[in-house]
C-alpha cells in the first residue's frame, strides 16, 4: 500500500489502467513493492540519483484568487476577500525563526481566497508555498520544513509542504520521521519505505493548482489539495492534518496511505476551490 491509495471497489484494475494510460505510474511516493496509486501524477518527473540537492531558488509570486467558495462548507468564519491580491509589492522569503508556529494569535478566518505575501520554491521539482504569517518557520539541517501558524491557513500550508517533501527521496525518512504523527498508519509507511525506498522519477512532474478546507477544528483539519498534471488533468486528495501541541503534523490511515479508501476526485474545473499555485 503506498501513500496515495485508490480503495479496494472491485474495480482496482479497471482503475489502474486508466491511469496507466495517462502516465499516472511510478511516482516517487511509493511505499510499496511496485505501486499503481492514482494520484501519483503528482510525484511524476525529477532525474536520477539520490544525492542531496542544491538549495533551490525561490519564486516569488503574487497569487491570484479563487473560482468560488467552497461548496463544502467547513467550520469557521470565511475570510474577507481583500480588494486586489495581485496589487501586493513582491514578497520576501520568510524570515527564518519568526511566524509559522512562533505567530501570536493568528487568524482564525477559513482561506475563501488565494493567501497573499507568498513565496513560491522549489522541492525537487515541485513548487510549494510559503508565507512568514503561516509558515513554514523552520527547516532541519536535512531541509525538512515544520513550524505551522496554528490555524486554517497554517494547515493549508503544512499541507503543502508535508506533499512537496514526502515525495523527495532525499526526504522521504526523514518526512515520515518527524512531519507525519505517530500511529500505525506511519509504522507501516515506515516499514514498507525500508523495504522499497522511494524512487525518483522520469516525466512531467503535476504542480498544486489549489486547495479546499473542508473542516477545521483546533486540533484537526482536512484540507483537499488540488494538483494539475497539465491543461486537461486537474485531481484533487484529502488530507488530514493533526496538531500536536506544537505544531501540524499529517496523518496517515491505518493503511499507511494519506487518504485509505477515500478516492481522489478528478476534476472538471478547481469550481469550489481556491486557486493557489506557483508560476
Amino acid at each position: 500500500m503506498g501513500l496515495f491509495s485508490k480503495g479496494d471497489d472491485g474495480d482496482g484494475d479497471e482503475a489502474s489502467g486508466f491511469w496507466q494510460e495517462r502516465g499516472f505510474v511510478a511516482g516517487a511516493v511509493v511505499l510499496g513493492a511496485v505501486l499503481v496509486c492514482v494520484l501519483l501524477w503528482i510525484f511524476i518527473g525529477g532525474s536520477g540519483g539520490n544525492e542531496a540537492q542544491p538549495q533551490p531558488t525561490p519564486v516569488p509570486t503574487a497569487t491570484g484568487g479563487p473560482t468560488s467558495d467552497p461548496s463544502d462548507d467547513p467550520t469557521g468564519p470565511p475570510a474577507t476577500p481583500s480588494d486586489d491580491p495581485t496589487s501586493t509589492p513582491t514578497p520576501k522569503l520568510p524570515k527564518p525563526g519568526s511566524g509559522g508556529c512562533k505567530t501570536a494569535k493568528p487568524s482564525q478566518l477559513i482561506p475563501r481566497v488565494a493567501p497573499v505575501g507568498v513565496v513560491w520554491q522549489f522541492e525537487d521539482d515541485m513548487l510549494f508555498p510559503l508565507q512568514q504569517e503561516a509558515g513554514p518557520a523552520l527547516t532541519d539541517r536535512k531541509g525538512v520544513r515544520s513550524c505551522f501558524a496554528h490555524s486554517p491557513t497554517g494547515a493549508v500550508f503544512a499541507a503543502f509542504a508535508l506533499l512537496a517533501q514526502i515525495k523527495n527521496p532525499v526526504l522521504t525518512t526523514d518526512v515520515l520521521a518527524t512531519r507525519v504523527a505517530p500511529g500505525p498508519g506511519r509504522d507501516i509507511a515506515v516499514q514498507q519505505n525500508r523495504a522499497t525506498p522511494t524512487p525518483r522519477n522520469e516525466g512531467k512532474p503535476g504542480q498544486f493548482a489549489g486547495f479546499k478546507v473542508v473542516d477545521y477544528e483546533p486540533t484537526r483539519a482536512i484540507v483537499s489539495i488540488a494538483v494539475r498534471y497539465d491543461e486537461r488533468t486537474t485531481g484533487a486528495l484529502p488530507v488530514t492534518m493533526v496538531w500536536d501541541g506544537k505544531d501540524w503534523k499529517g496523518k496517515l490511515q491505518t493503511d499507511g496511505s494519506f487518504n485509505g479508501s477515500t478516492e481522489p476526485d478528478l476534476l472538471g474545473s478547481l469550481e469550489s476551490y481556491v486557486g493557489f499555485q506557483g508560476a
